[in-house]
């Protein structure tokens, strides 16, 4: 049973609907709810219907229809809002429902659904009329499409009878038609069965001529076995022969071979006898050293600087790395800080690199660069340019450490040129006994 909260008396509040609401006035009631929720806040709507505020009409009256009905019936305060929406948008029928004389014309389930959310006197009235109103509908309704299928039922069951019989006539027909098709079948068939006893009797006769082929087939298979046998058997005699002869002619260049060693080594020793019996000394003057002419001096890296060209001239770096054997260390960041700083250190590395390589390859010098791998965020994908040695120092290891290494790892005499500007690294690379030059030379001599 359902029942109202809260009301005055007179007001309809206080009446009660003694049967469950019927489903066509509850589906209008629910409609009344949707098409007024749009019109209140957030705050206005019971909790359990606030998640469905951001809902299209349809779908709020898809998924929230039975929670919507809920709350109407136990939200007095939202029934009441409800209505207010309502008495907006109908005002005509609101008056007529609270006046009590709901309009004639009007459908008795809106009539009902109105009266249901407004609660005016006498509303449980009509909503079980509304009600019995709808029952009466759909039974005049099934009634009448009841006899709507009985008559459609008939004219099928006339049609089926029609087609039945006509299919019947059609079916007689179509047997008269196979009975003569069978005859002729059947005489057909009496012929292929003659045909087939006679081919049956040409291919009995085939046989016998195939199983005399065979028999000949065989019999040719057999003599050419015994011929391959035969044959296989010359092969091997003549393979064998074959193998005699180059085996004899092996042994006798042998026996050659072992005499022409033999005498040769006859000729040596004779030789070696008559240099002793002689005693020839060894030759210690070449013709070269008959001609007379001024011999150059012993240059070391230190005297390599001519007197003509300043300290800062790319020349004497050419005349170092011309010194046989040298080696050319780079400090790498420092020369390329040196002359284009302002480059990202990548492109800074690819240039530097580039005109090495070409250094190398002009003067033939052994060169390596070296870089300060405490800068790099990753490690370096760099395939190093033909004819340049490129390092990275370690962890904890600066490059200028890596650089005293380099040289301290060469052997003493052995010309080794070191260009960096820092004057700590180039002092180091001076007492372990290298020459050091300006970073600004190298790049006069790279430009």
């Amino acid at each position: 049973m359902v029942e109202t909260a809260g009301g005055g008396p007179g007001d309809g509040a206080a009446e009660v609907l003694d049967r469950p609401l019927p489903e066509g006035v509850r589906k209008r009631v629910v409609q009344i709810v949707s098409d007024g929720f749009g019109g209140l806040t957030v705050g206005e709507l019971p909790a359990q219907l606030r998640q469905y505020a951001r809902f299209a009409p349809n779908r709020r009256v898809k998924f929230a229809g039975n929670a919507m009905a809920a709350a109407l019936e136990s939200d007095t305060l939202f029934r009441q809002r409800i209505g207010e929406r309502f008495r907006e948008a109908h005002p005509e029928l609101s008056g007529a429902l609270d006046t009590g004389a709901p309009p004639p014309a009007a459908d008795p389930l809106d009539v009902a659904a109105a009266a249901y959310v407004l609660r005016p006197t006498g509303w449980v009235k009509l909503v079980t009329a509304a009600g019995e109103e709808a029952l009466r509908a759909d039974a005049e309704r099934a009634d009448e499409e009841n006899r709507a299928e009985l008559e459609r039922l008939r004219q099928q069951l006339a049609e089926a009878r029609g087609q039945t019989k006509a299919e019947t006539e059609r079916l007689r027909t179509e047997l008269e038609s196979a009975k003569k098709e069978a005859d002729s079948l059947h005489r057909k068939l009496r012929s292929a069965l003659s045909d087939v006893k006679r081919g049956e009797a040409a291919l009995r006769k085939l046989h016998a001529e195939m199983e005399t082929v065979r028999a000949e087939g065989h019999a040719q298979v057999s003599a050419a076995e015994s011929e391959t046998r035969r044959l296989k058997a010359r092969l091997g005699e003549a393979e064998a022969a074959l193998e005699a002869t180059r085996r004899a002619a092996r042994e006798g260049r042998s026996v050659e071979d072992m005499r022409v060693r033999l005498l040769l080594d006859t000729v040596l020793d004779a030789a070696q006898g008559l240099r002793r019996e002689l005693a020839l000394p060894p030759v210690s003057v070449r013709p070269a050293e008959t001609v007379d002419a001024v011999e150059p001096g012993r240059m070391t890296p230190k005297d390599i600087a001519a007197r003509a060209l300043s300290e800062n001239d790319p020349a004497i770096l050419d005349q170092l790395l011309a010194l046989p054997q040298a080696h050319l260390v780079v400090d790498g960041y420092n020369v390329t800080k040196t002359g284009y700083p302002q480059m990202p250190l990548e492109k800074q590395r690819l240039r530097l690199l580039g005109q090495l390589s070409q250094l190398a390859a002009q003067t033939g010098a052994e060169v390596t660069c070296v870089f300060d791998g405490a800068e790099l965020a990753a490690p370096v994908l760099l395939a190093p340019p033909r004819g340049v040695r490129v390092l990275f120092s370690k962890p904890g290891v600066t490059a200028d450490e890596l650089i005293r290494q380099l040289v301290r790892a060469e052997p003493p005499g052995r010309p080794v040129i070191v260009a960096s500007t820092d004057r700590e690294v180039a002092d180091g690379v001076a007492k372990a006994g290298a020459r050091p030059v300006a970073s600004a030379m190298l790049l006069k001599r790279l430009s």
